[in-house]
């Protein structure tokens, strides 16, 4: 769980990021990368942040308000 929240999390700041940038500066980072804002890769990567925003949104409701970006350690 610890990859797969780091990731989202990442993937989120930089929707978040890209946002930012179009609202300020009218500047889309992802459609500069990729050529456009409807070829293949900025398509994927809009649906990838969609679905980390969505992943930390539910894990967060059933890990009971708690979103952990910390390995777990056992303590003996």
């Amino acid at each position: 769980m610890f990859i797969a929240n780091l990731v989202s999390y990442i993937l989120v700041l930089l929707g978040a990021v890209n946002w930012g940038l179009y609202g300020i500066f009218n500047f889309n980072l992802v459609s500069a990368i990729f050529q456009g804002d409807r070829s293949v890769g900025s398509i994927i990567v809009y649906v990838l942040i969609a679905i980390a925003a969505l992943w930390l949104l539910i894990y967060t409701v059933f890990a009971g308000g708690v979103l952990r970006l910390v390995g777990h350690r056992d303590r003996a």
